[in-house]
């Protein structure tokens, strides 16, 4: 097949990667509490706990929900909270069960967190008492039969503890008024399961580990099935590809992605567990001064990010108070990074942004720059070992040459099987055993895979193909412009025009200005037709912009 990555393939990566050495997540796991023990594993809020601890805990969470709450091996178990640090202890205390976790963003509606609930079949949630009510709307709609609430500041020191929890409740008002009568306290399940037998189950590499939902922004979310092995796999790709330049036990990666999103759950949790890291746990990044008050706090050697987030950090004022000299890897994901934001960045932190590619279906990884780059490339990299990728066009062929764009089409260890209880989408999903991503992308010259744009937002302008992205990589690069989003708008001849939702810095920029400047860099038909200034654009809790509410708009 077409491979044109291979010839360029980094010399310390082999394309290809032996049998999976873990036959599941928990091995994994349990070799990192035994390799680090005393070694710092998550910190927040300025507590840390350590990988003894992280086991200790972990351990109790299963014990309890095999023996107090009499769930079953395979049952699925959902959570439903911030970056905290109760987020790993309950993970790894689902998993140490041999149940399935449901990752539910803490954010979602009544209407969004019943249909999650229901379609997975969860038995039992954990949840933060800041969205208690919204479980309480639906509770008795769904086949949960525990709930298992904690506060915000349950892993605090007592005195701390106490005054955090009040100080969130009854003075910021945080906390809406809510009745679940039945519900469990955290700190009771993790005492409870401290006293109780802890069995250690059979987990096959087979069993499934996650069931998560993708967005759900094209319709019906659906719950994608990562398995053990998927899992795995794609934590020892990490490892092949990062792995050489990780120090053991050493190093400290920035967590302000969600921990249930699929990217900062494989690369920040579970890879930096696999290698003895210590991970700083960011609970509301949109809060940038306080995000910036942690960063000056923590030395870091690797950052994780996407391009709204690397946006808002540099402009804002105390970004230039940040110690950048541990800083070796910034790592982008989730959606594309574009050449100012990275061009800043490198300028102010001196570490190239590494841009990544995935999908929930992958768990989530299917490519990266590799970390050896001295200069933002624009691309999403080289597939990693084992996975395989081709393009097919508009007339639904395969693609055979550089610079030919198509749908990227995927296969994989990494990649699910299936949808949970969802065959029609899974056969959608599929064809010939290649998991279609939906994404436009070409092969360049170097064999470095570049993104093009989605499919679904792709914008036909009188029978030519426009991608937002490359609009909005050019109107990025008008000085005083902070961001942009570009939608396709139906037109009364069946076509679609262009239209761009910009948000300013420099208020005297005018929308006479930005069009000047889409004539300089835009051929005739890419031009946006309608510009429209407003305050902000929608965004999701990861931070990337809802090109669909701006189009409903």
């Amino acid at each position: 097949m077409f491979s044109p990555w291979l010839d360029n393939y980094p010399n310390d990566v082999a394309p290809n990667l032996p049998p999976l050495p873990y036959a599941n997540l928990i091995e994994i796991v349990e070799k990192s509490f035994t390799h680090y023990p005393s070694c710092p594993a998550f910190v927040n809020m300025d507590v840390t706990l350590t990988y003894y601890q992280l086991e200790k805990k972990s351990q109790a969470i299963a014990s309890y929900l095999q023996n107090a709450l009499k769930l079953a091996q395979g049952d699925r178990v959902a959570i439903m909270m911030p970056n905290l640090l109760q987020y790993p202890i309950i993970l790894l205390g689902i998993l140490r069960a041999g149940m399935v976790v449901v990752n539910i963003n803490p954010l979602y509606t009544s209407r969004e967190l019943k249909f999650q609930l229901n379609d997975s079949g969860a038995k039992a949630i954990f949840i933060v008492s800041n969205f208690a009510k919204t479980l309480e709307n639906i509770v008795t709609e769904t086949a949960i039969e525990h709930v298992v609430l904690s506060r915000i500041a349950d892993e605090l020191t007592f005195v701390k503890r106490n005054m955090a929890n009040f100080f969130i409740s009854h003075i910021k008002k945080m906390v809406p008024k809510y009745h679940l009568p039945d519900a469990h306290s955290y700190r009771d399940a993790l005492q409870t399961g401290e006293n109780l037998f802890f069995h250690r189950p059979l987990i096959n590499s087979d069993d499934i580990a996650f069931i998560q939902y993708t967005g759900g922004t094209t319709g019906v979310s659906k719950g994608a099935i990562l398995q053990h092995k998927n899992m795995v796999a794609s934590l020892m790709q990490a490892t092949a590809v990062f792995g050489a330049v990780v120090k053991k036990g050493e190093d400290v990666v920035i967590t302000a992605l969600p921990l249930y999103h699929a990217f900062a759950l494989t690369v920040n949790c579970l890879f930096f567990l696999h290698m003895g890291g210590k991970n700083i746990l960011i609970t509301n990044p949109r809060d940038i001064g306080a995000f910036i008050a942690t960063l000056k706090k923590y030395p870091f050697d690797y950052f994780i990010g996407i391009n709204t987030l690397f946006n808002a950090l540099l402009n804002h004022r105390k970004f230039s108070q940040i110690d950048f000299s541990r800083l070796r890897i910034t790592l982008s994901g989730g959606m594309a990074t574009q050449a100012n934001i990275a061009t800043r960045w490198f300028e102010k932190t001196n570490s190239v942004v590494l841009d990544g590619y995935g999908l929930t279906e992958c768990a989530p990884m299917v490519s990266v720059v590799p970390h050896n780059f001295t200069s933002f490339s624009g691309s999403i990299g080289y597939p990693l070992p084992s996975t395989l990728i081709r393009l097919r066009d508009t007339n639904n062929e395969l693609v055979h040459a550089i610079n030919v764009a198509g749908e990227i089409e995927i296969k994989g260890p990494q990649v699910m099987p299936a949808y949970w209880n969802n065959k029609q989408e899974t056969d959608n999903a599929f064809i010939d055993g290649w998991f279609r991503s939906g994404d436009i992308g070409l092969f360049d010259e170097q064999g470095l895979l570049r993104l093009v744009d989605r499919k679904k937002d792709m914008i036909l302008v009188s029978g030519f193909n426009v991608y937002p992205n490359e609009i909005e990589s050019v109107i990025s690069t008008i000085d005083g412009v902070l961001e942009s989003a570009a939608v396709g708008v139906d037109s009364n001849d069946g076509s679609e025009i262009v239209k761009v939702f910009v948000v300013l810095r420099d208020y005297s920029i005018t929308v006479k200005d930005i069009q000047a400047h889409c004539r300089d860099n835009l051929t005739a038909y890419k031009r946006p037709k309608m510009i429209e200034i407003v305050n902000e654009l929608p965004k999701n809790n990861v931070g990337k912009v809802m090109r669909r509410l701006l189009k409903d708009r």
